[in-house]
């Protein structure tokens, strides 16, 4: 009971020692375009990629890596090493398996999409019918569902030819 009175006071304390930041202004230009997330300190220069462009700026890699996070329905410690005393993530470190399954999986769409998507000459398709991303197969999970077809409906389809029997 005297830890929860605590967190309430401590609570209510910050609540009320922020009023005085509520009546200020950004300074002028510095407001987040909407759905963006405003960085207070500049994100420092990506190191160590190897299939993603050497010269990706921070803000955009960040936007990269949440497609995939939101693809594949996980967070930045899936790929990413944790420092267990900082709680800190280390995405220059080559650690973790599924960081080397993730750049292989990223070089394969690429692949794709350059090699043999461009080659689709569908008037009706729209670009991103013929793109090919993490989301086309994983669908928001780590592992992408196998595909089952559905069981064969007995008779033949509408306007399709009658099955000759052997003889």
């Amino acid at each position: 009971m005297k830890q929860a009175k605590f967190l309430a006071i401590v609570a209510a304390s910050l609540f009320y020692a922020s009023f005085p930041l509520a009546g200020q202004d950004a300074p002028q230009g510095t407001a987040a375009p909407a759905g963006e997330q405003q960085h207070h300190m500049p994100l420092p220069k990506p190191t160590n990629l190897k299939v993603l462009p050497k010269d990706i700026s921070p803000d955009d890699l960040i936007k990269t890596m949440r497609g995939y996070s939101q693809a594949l329905g996980v967070h930045c410690n899936f790929c990413h090493e944790v420092d267990e005393k900082t709680h800190k993530a280390n995405f220059a470190a080559d650690t973790k398996e599924d960081k080397k399954f993730a750049r292989t999986m990223i070089a394969m769409t690429r692949e794709i999409n350059t090699k043999f998507m461009t080659q689709i000459n569908d008037p009706d398709a729209k670009p991103a019918d013929k793109t090919v991303t993490c989301g086309t197969c994983h669908r928001g999970s780590q592992m992408p569902a196998q595909f089952v077809p559905k069981p064969e409906e007995h008779g033949p389809a509408p306007g399709a030819m009658p099955m000759q029997k052997p003889q």
